[in-house]
């Protein structure tokens, strides 16, 4: 993980070179890696299409062969086969999503390491200096550069009124703290409702909700990995400095609007 986090440190103090500030070089950073990731989502935009429009012809297998596990396994993967269809592919995004977020986190919390690349034993002399005792004893080092001459380094952590510095838990008092998380937490909620309703028909659209209706295991691990990864990054953002917060509400919406203009082109290329 360390290498990756090495590429993202020197990728990350490019912009801030640009831009002096580290959270807008994060959210120019958001965008660069979505642009990166764009063939992997396209390829899983298609795939969870494809595989609502199999839902009736997979029901039809389910329900023959409801007592034949064997038969059911091997008719379910000759539909996959004859529709070109890999039941993992629809995952592969959201697996790629989960390992940028670990990278991710631990550039964000150990910047000195990753981003300004100071070696060891400069980072450990600053730490002493002000007895950092705390997960985040980087973060603590660049907060004390702000009043102490005595670090030499200069990061601008201050983005529209919020410091990248600070933690939730660690400022409740502080208004400014809940403003990514909750920022956060509407765009999970129109995600995962765009979600829900990708490559459903009208027809879909208006079964009764008491019918419960079979889904196949890519559909269902799918589902799953989304309502999971919002879940799993409003409980970390409660704990983490909120600039890996402000990355993940900048992934987000870059998500809502690349899935809005993907469904556009994907619905406009099935109609030709």
């Amino acid at each position: 993980m360390s290498w990756l986090c090495n590429i993202f440190g020197y990728l990350l103090n490019f912009i801030y070179t640009l831009v002096k500030n580290y959270g807008l070089a994060l959210i120019i950073f958001s965008i660069i890696t979505k642009i990166i990731m764009l063939p992997l989502s396209i390829k899983q935009q298609k795939t969870l299409k494809k595989s609502a429009k199999i839902q009736k012809e997979l029901k039809d297998i389910q329900d023959k062969y409801s007592k034949d596990q064997e038969r059911l396994t091997q008719e379910t993967m000759n539909l996959y086969k004859r529709e070109n269809m890999n039941p993992l592919s629809g995952c592969l995004s959201s697996i790629v999503q989960i390992v940028l977020l670990f990278a991710m986190f631990f550039l964000v919390r150990e910047p000195l390491t990753y981003m300004l690349k100071l070696s060891p034993d400069q980072i450990s002399k600053y730490e002493n200096m002000i007895s950092a005792k705390s997960a985040y004893s980087q973060i603590e080092v660049i907060k004390e550069a702000r009043t102490n001459n005595e670090i030499d380094i200069d990061l601008n952590m201050d983005f529209c009124g919020i410091d990248m510095c600070n933690v939730l838990m660690q400022n409740w008092q502080n208004w400014t703290v809940y403003i990514i998380p909750a920022l956060y937490i509407i765009s999970s909620i129109i995600s995962t409702k765009m979600n829900s309703n990708v490559g459903k028909s009208k027809k879909q659209n208006d079964i009764k909700n008491n019918e419960k209706e079979n889904e196949d295991p890519m559909a269902q691990m799918n589902k799953n990995m989304t309502i999971m990864m919002p879940i799993m990054s409003v409980s970390i953002a409660i704990v983490v400095p909120q600039g890996l917060a402000l990355y993940w509400l900048m992934n987000n919406i870059l998500m809502i609007v690349e899935k809005l203009i993907l469904n556009k082109v994907l619905k406009d290329e099935e109609e030709e």
